[in-house]
């Protein structure tokens, strides 16, 4: 029996890395879906193909992270992604939150500052979850990280650019911003835990402890924020509640209604 194997028949290490892959999964899932609804709509159609492909990608890692779930008996990966109930998602909260008002098809009032902040803010905390995910104690997670990697690197410096462009514009950007980071901050705090199974997840090495990460963000983010003369959002609160136990909100129910709309009527069509 390989290292690997013997890891996952401990029930202790089987159960934490469950829960931390479903992580990973939800939140690419419901923030690709989310960046999908852009489509036809982002500012300008440089900007519709760019979003677009970084939507595409990050659907694809959330793929990479629901078939390592169904690698170690969790089930179907296209059932992990597309059957499970809002409850049984352990997505970050914050990115469950719609564009803005109106939907896609009828009468979409979205808003780009949030868009912008909202993935930027993401992005920026998943490229640090990557990193520690080379050195996980869980092999096919670590190979997993470093080819998620490879994309994020253009994921992040896309966002940025947007952020810091639109922040120094002055004016109304910059004011749409501020109020942006705001109500992103507000439900922010999620992004950077590791729910129920928090110390296993960590003490098993599979990552490393929400303290680390959250820390490492605040001080990646830091000079960006001073150099744009803003206020860094330090509190991260939790206003809708908390994803990683299952706390969600009605924007999320009606999102998983239209991207399971497929496969509830062909389970076997693909995705």
């Amino acid at each position: 029996m390989s290292e690997q194997s013997k890891s996952i028949s401990n029930p202790i290490y089987k159960e934490a890395l469950t829960e931390l892959l479903f992580q990973l999964a939800d939140d690419d899932f419901i923030v690709a879906f989310r960046g999908s609804e852009w489509l036809g709509l982002a500012p300008h159609i440089e900007e519709d193909v760019a979003f677009s492909s970084i939507s595409q990608d990050t659907m694809g890692h959330a793929a990479i992270f629901y078939k390592l779930l169904e690698d170690i008996g969790a089930g179907d990966m296209d059932y992990l992604a597309h059957a499970r109930q809002a409850e049984d998602r352990r997505n970050s909260i914050m990115l469950e939150e719609v564009n803005g008002t109106g939907t896609y098809l009828s009468e979409p009032h979205f808003d780009w500052a949030f868009a912008v902040v909202r993935h930027y803010f993401y992005t920026q905390a998943k490229k640090i979850r990557i990193d520690s995910l080379k050195n996980s104690s869980y092999q096919p997670l670590a190979e997993a990280a470093v080819k998620v990697n490879m994309e994020l690197y253009y994921h992040l410096l896309h966002w940025k650019t947007w952020f810091q462009e639109l922040v120094k514009a002055g004016g109304e950007a910059r004011e749409r911003m501020e109020q942006a980071v705001k109500k992103v901050s507000s439900n922010l705090g999620d992004l950077f835990l590791l729910g129920d199974q928090s110390s296993n997840i960590s003490s098993l090495g599979l990552i490393e402890g929400e303290e680390q990460i959250k820390q490492r963000w605040v001080a990646t983010m830091t000079p960006v924020f001073e150099n744009l003369q803003l206020q860094i959002p330090l509190t991260m609160e939790m206003e809708k509640g908390n994803g990683r136990i299952g706390q969600h909100t009605k924007d999320l129910e009606v999102a998983l209604t239209t991207l399971s709309e497929v496969y509830n009527i062909n389970p076997a069509a693909n995705w």
